[in-house]
């Protein structure tokens, strides 16, 4: 979102745009969240209101399935070299579907978080920008097959595509790339990744979606049955010195408007969340209070130490410090939810120029090289929208100062 905010802000005072995303689609992380707080509203009316003005303004172009491999240069005049990967199918995709239909191959659906599969050929999800399907070359079994090139008769599958590059000259570059879920198998004392009903917030996020993998029905993974019961663990890899060492912001707020999905649901079920401090500030004090009292949460004041699996029944206990009450809790559950915290994709993945970071990865760049969004810092999505709209002013200045 903080992306495509800076684009269309800067286009639509004059500028020349160039968005590079790395996948199949537009609008990032925000595409697979099922609601806002504090309004429990849904992303997709406000990314078409974003998708609408990229389609209306010729001075935004933008790469799909594309990566920035070098920069060159200096502030007001950088060279960028883009590798656009090859996406096997072309304009003449109408979304009929018929391709999804002839594929015999399988895939794990990454925009559910793997809860589910598409075929090899796939469209990313229902509000997709662009509306075209992919073709995952991991899974694909390539020219040998073809059935989905056979069926499609608007001759829109080219399985001879190639990885191709392009050259941009710029006069100053945002950097959005956003953030990844901090990977909850190094918290091996929770069990996620050996435990079934152990998962995360952002797989809890597509569980409760109705394009999600259940079709908006919040159920045990292990066998997809109804839950009764439901812990949250909070700063999960966050505040943590052995992990991230920053508070990632939304985790409390993501995990109380969880705990909603769930009672709209399962009105009488047991809801736990075990937290260290409620984070919640401002206008969002107001959420907290709000959901606590009509949810019937229960918050423990602690820290889970553990969670351990019923091998027989699949459920879990949550061995917890209660410090109000000055006593160890051990309870059982049906799933439990780890609220992991935002890690910068430059953890992973640098920015190819001489920029900065800091302990945790995140990008510290302000000079011709601008940093926007949760890369930045951790940030809602409203806080990251913001924030692109003064990095976008921060761009257009660079540019016009660096050509003088």
């Amino acid at each position: 979102m903080s992306g495509l905010t800076a684009a269309v802000e800067a286009a639509e005072v004059g500028c020349e745009v160039y968005i590079v995303e790395k996948n199949p689609y537009l609008g990032g992380k925000v595409t697979q969240i099922n609601q806002y707080f504090p309004k429990l509203c849904p992303p997709n009316c406000g990314l078409e209101i974003n998708f609408q003005r990229i389609k209306k303004n010729p001075r935004i172009h933008f790469f799909t399935m594309a990566e920035v491999e070098e920069i060159s240069g200096q502030e007001g005049n950088y060279e960028v070299s883009v590798k656009i990967n090859p996406r096997y199918v072309n304009e003449n995709c109408t979304g009929c579907g018929k391709c999804v239909e002839a594929c015999p191959a399988e895939r794990a659906n990454a925009f559910n978080y793997g809860l589910d599969k598409t075929k090899a050929i796939y469209l990313p999800h229902e509000f997709a920008f662009p509306m075209k399907y992919v073709i995952d070359d991991q899974s694909c079994q390539g020219a040998g097959c073809g059935k989905c090139a056979e069926v499609c008769e608007y001759q829109a599958i080219d399985l001879s595509m190639q990885p191709k590059n392009v050259k941009l000259n710029v006069g100053a570059i945002i950097w959005a790339t956003g953030w990844e879920p901090y990977d909850a198998t190094k918290l091996s004392y929770y069990g996620f990744g050996r435990y079934d009903n152990v998962i995360t917030n952002v797989m809890m996020e597509r569980l409760a979606a109705p394009n999600g993998p259940t079709k908006g029905k919040i159920v045990r993974p292990s066998d997809g049955k109804e839950i009764n019961s439901v812990a949250f663990i909070q700063c999960a890899g966050s505040r943590d010195e052995n992990h991230l060492h920053c508070c990632s912001s939304v985790c409390c707020l993501a995990s109380l408007k969880h705990a909603t999905y769930v009672r709209e649901q399962y009105p009488d079920a047991k809801i736990c969340i075990y937290y260290i401090d409620i984070r919640a500030r401002g206008k969002y004090e107001d959420f907290f209070t709000k959901v606590q009292e009509e949810a019937n949460i229960t918050l423990i004041k602690g820290k889970a130490g553990e969670v351990k699996e019923d091998p027989s029944t699949k459920e879990l206990v949550v061995i917890a410090e209660d410090q109000e009450a000055q006593k160890v809790r051990e309870e059982k559950f049906d799933l439990v939810v780890l609220a992991t915290g935002m890690a910068p994709s430059t953890a992973a993945s640098k920015v190819p120029a001489d920029v900065s970071y800091d302990e945790d990865g995140f990008l510290i760049s302000d000079s011709g090289i601008y940093a926007a969004g949760c890369v930045k810092h951790p940030l809602d999505v409203a806080s990251a929208v913001r924030d692109a709209t003064a990095t976008a002013l921060k761009a257009i200045h660079s540019t016009v100062r660096g050509q003088q």
